[in-house]
């Protein structure tokens, strides 16, 4: 074995600039988005000059598109504080690619996106709200295309009570966005009229009123994970202290109890990638059993995280540079989660940094 250690096939490695998994599919489907946004809002002034527009903004320009590729949507809307978020952020751990405030408008031009992916969009979630004020009168022009051009799409709408929703505003200090110089329940009365036709079509209407986060994000697992468990992904981090701690790691591990390869001076130039140095790290009293436990722990953690909706986790591992032990036992963590069918990235923030 060489100083630069053979990746396990499965274990996704990554600089710590590197965009996280699908982020840079989503940049480029949002940069779509936001083009077909502007020229959206060309059509719309110069429809107010009196001028004839055509938008072009139909399923149809994606002819020869098999029907197997155009991908499945579901729109989330409903009542401002209800729990749309986490809705959104639900559908998106398990897999769904989310897009937040989408004019109405351009929900066929997403979908055309997503058909010709290549597969890589499978399922679309758009969150339609009052927030697109002057957009929410074409949902209805909207929905009847997809209908004609035979999208499978669903509604989910998510309900709550006035007091309920009251007491959520209050505790943000945040005004309804449709109250205007009016009270809170103003705007929600206003809301409500606005929404009643969309909650009268919606596939799945959810009341938040008396629900927690994570109660509502198991109503959205029971209704979209399917028969298959949602997915656990993990960030492996190796990290030095003397740098500073990650600021986004929810576990933290400190290998300083065991002896530096910094002061092996054939070891010193080497990384923790280094088979030697790994050798060296892992020969040490405790080190295998340590492994071994924080492996078992990981797996209690995992169906904790699962069971409470936390689909994301991130480990981070640290020694004092984070170039030799933090490196090493990083590796052999991310191994250990792989082989238990975990998705797992492995990040080196520090190394070669000193």
């Amino acid at each position: 074995m060489t100083e630069h250690e053979q990746e396990e096939p499965s274990v996704r490695r990554t600089a710590h600039t590197e965009k996280p998994h699908g982020e840079a599919r989503e940049d480029h489907a949002r940069r779509e988005a936001e083009d077909h946004a502007q020229q959206e809002s060309a059509v719309e002034a110069a429809q107010e000059d009196g001028e004839q527009v055509s938008t072009g903004t139909t399923i149809e320009t994606a002819a020869g598109v098999p029907e197997a590729a155009i991908p499945e949507l579901v729109i989330i809307s409903g009542m401002s504080g209800a729990g749309r978020s986490t809705a959104a952020k639900c559908l998106e751990d398990l897999g769904w690619f989310v897009v937040d405030n989408l004019p109405p408008a351009l929900i066929p031009t997403m979908v055309e996106l997503g058909a010709r992916s290549q597969g890589n969009v499978a399922r679309i979630a758009v969150v339609v709200d009052v927030r697109g004020r002057r957009f929410f009168d074409n949902l209805r022009e909207s929905l009847a295309d997809l209908e004609a051009k035979q999208v499978t799409r669903r509604i989910v709408f998510l309900e709550s009570s006035d007091d309920a929703l009251v007491r959520r505003f209050e505790s943000v200090r945040r005004p309804h966005p449709l109250q205007g110089d009016g009270r809170i329940v103003d705007g929600i009365a206003a809301e409500r009229e606005l929404l009643r036709e969309l909650r009268g079509d919606a596939d799945l209407v959810i009341d938040t009123s008396s629900l927690n986060v994570h109660e509502l994000r198991a109503k959205m697992d029971a209704q979209f994970a399917g028969e298959e468990e949602p997915e656990l992904r993990a960030t492996v981090m190796s990290f030095g202290f003397k740098y500073g701690l990650p600021v986004d790691a929810d576990l933290v591990v400190d290998m300083r109890f065991l002896p530096n390869p910094h002061w092996v001076p054939e070891l010193r130039q080497y990384t923790g990638l280094n088979e030697e140095v790994s050798a060296y790290v892992f020969n040490q009293p405790g080190a295998k059993e340590f492994l071994d436990r924080y492996a078992e722990l990981l797996r209690l953690i995992q169906t904790g995280y699962r069971r409470e909706g936390k689909r994301y986790v991130t480990i981070a591992v640290g020694c004092t540079g984070g170039k030799h032990r933090s490196v090493a036992t990083s590796e052999k963590l991310a191994a250990r989660l792989v082989a238990e069918g975990v998705e797992t990235v492995v990040v080196h923030r520090d190394m070669g940094r000193e």
